[in-house]
């Protein structure tokens, strides 16, 4: 975006000192996030539970790759049902419904008897994953507080990282088990996690965003209060929360704020896909484009292929007993989860753009290094190109290193920041399809790719899907850092009239009129 356009915005200031984390925000992101783990967990347990299941339901290695990465496009049911769901009974509730389908789709993989049956569940959690994915980060957006929005918003990915790791320890932890039971142990441990999630998350407010949308301002103000660095804060977020939903100046009483609110008929996701996808504003249209392509590039880049196949992999380096290819990718798993702690600490500090670029940066160098020992080895008689298995290793641990500073947390945390509110919930869902679209597509890919033009070959073709992401951001993602979420919108060449088109209000004779709410 233009630099003139940015400048006329103007930035929250950050205080002499460094306001204090607001613990009941802290609370709230870290029960929110904490249904990500069983993502994660979801995703990296098949990764050395493959095996297992290829020799006990005799199935085919194409079978396996669908299995795999099946999950991802079934999470399309829940990624674009959330958004719809969340505006109509809440963030809170709808975090609830995903940890109740997570159950249920552990207990149907672990207990499977065959391939169809796991094949169901990995449908069943499917949709879990889709409905995690897209509200974790909104609720957690919403509930923040400015000043410590980017630390909060990246808690998903923080526990998305933890599940991934979980995930690799279950695989460490049984995969000694007769192989019968090894496969089934390692998914029936992620049926025990939802049942103390939904039990944690019912002692969650709901998101004061959301309350004012239907009305509730007295229970927004008490939520703000218990969420914002001072009084000060949260009287001002309140007031640009009630301005963006079309509230009045001076109406403060719930009743009256509920007739406003029927009036409006946008309290519940109404019109929204035509004002996303049909008639956006300019403004709108450049903020869903970055939307969709950051989550295109975070996961076309590859790393989903390295969490499910790292066993395949190393073994391809070089590593080819179960122990030492399963122990690397415990390790793929702690480097994972210890450098998203930087981008955790870095985000509000540094901004979203700088770790991105070099999130993007580190990928491609990382993915060219591994590409370039892959296809030595490929080259080299076995048992010449030993060197090369810790070169492969390493590029693997810069890779997801790489990754985890930027381009996981960044995606969903710059998603959740940049639509306007009434339009954030299904905005957000629509790049989590996309997110999720992708990583079907390469999970779903990565066997037949590496059997068909090598591994080396794929991970080259990986890197250059990189570097055009990074060409991608340093062109089109403005910073948000220090902005409300009520501002954003005008870093893509908004204005306060931008976001609510297409909401109709009664006129002053009783007639419907077109109005147009404040950016976000």
């Amino acid at each position: 975006m233009s630099k003139d356009v940015s400048d006329e915005i103007p930035t929250a200031e950050a205080p002499a000192k460094r306001a204090p984390l607001n613990k009941y925000a802290l609370a709230c992101a870290v029960l929110a996030s904490m249904n990500s783990i069983l993502l994660g967990y979801d995703i990296s347990v098949m990764s050395g539970a493959q095996k297992f299941m290829k020799q006990d339901l005799k199935i085919t290695d194409r079978q396996v790759e669908v299995l795999a990465g099946i999950i991802n496009i079934y999470s399309l049911v829940g990624s674009l049902a959330a958004g719809r769901t969340s505006d109509w009974i809440g963030r809170r509730y709808t975090m609830v419904l995903a940890a109740v389908i997570f159950f249920a789709g552990a207990l149907i993989m672990g207990l499977a008897p065959s391939y169809a049956v796991v094949m169901l569940g990995r449908f069943v959690a499917g949709v879990g994953v889709g409905y995690a994915l897209m509200i974790a980060p909104v609720y957690t957006a919403e509930v923040a507080p400015t000043s410590a929005r980017g630390l909060l918003t990246s808690f998903p990915e923080v526990f998305i990282n933890t599940g991934v790791l979980l995930g690799y320890v279950s695989n460490f932890a049984f995969y000694r088990l007769p192989v019968h039971i090894s496969w089934r142990a390692m998914f029936l441990v992620g049926a025990v996690p939802p049942v103390f999630l939904a039990v944690g998350v019912l002692a969650m407010p709901e998101s004061p965003r959301w309350l004012v949308m239907q009305g509730r301002i007295g229970d927004a103000r008490r939520v703000l209060h218990k969420t914002s660095d001072s009084p000060a804060e949260a009287k001002e977020r309140l007031a640009d929360i009630k301005h963006a939903v079309g509230i009045p100046e001076g109406i403060s009483d719930d009743e009256e704020v509920v007739a406003i609110s029927r009036q409006s008929k946008g309290t519940h996701g109404e019109g929204v896909w035509r004002d996303l996808l049909l008639r956006p504003t300019p403004a709108v249209r450049r903020v869903l484009i970055a939307c969709l392509g950051l989550q295109f590039f975070q996961q076309a880049s590859g790393i989903d292929s390295v969490v499910l196949y790292s066993p395949r992999v190393f073994d391809k380096a070089g590593l080819h007993s179960d122990s030492n290819s399963i122990g690397a990718s415990v390790a793929v798993g702690a480097s994972k989860t210890l450098f998203i702690l930087v981008a955790t600490f870095l985000l509000d500090r540094v901004g979203r753009r700088p770790l991105l670029l070099t999130s993007a940066g580190g990928m491609v160098i990382s993915l060219v290094t591994l590409a370039s020992a892959l296809h030595v080895i490929d080259h080299r008689p076995e048992g010449e190109a030993t060197p090369l298995v810790g070169l492969s290793i390493a590029a693997v641990l810069a890779f997801v290193a790489s990754f985890s500073i930027g381009m996981g947390p960044i995606a969903w945390v710059y998603s959740s920041e940049i639509f306007p509110l009434r339009l954030r919930a299904q905005g957000c869902a629509l790049g989590t399809a996309m997110n999720r679209v992708m990583s079907g597509a390469v999970t779903m890919s990565f066997i037949s790719l590496y059997k068909a033009i090598t591994f080396a070959g794929a991970f080259y073709l990986y890197a250059g899907i990189a570097m055009t992401g990074w060409v991608f951001m340093f062109f089109f993602l403005p910073e948000t850092r220090g902005r409300s979420l009520e501002d954003t919108l005008k870093l893509f060449g908004g204005s306060d009239g931008d976001a609510d088109a297409g909401v109709e209000k009664e006129d002053g004779h009783g007639q419907k009129k077109s109005t147009e709410l404040t950016t976000q």
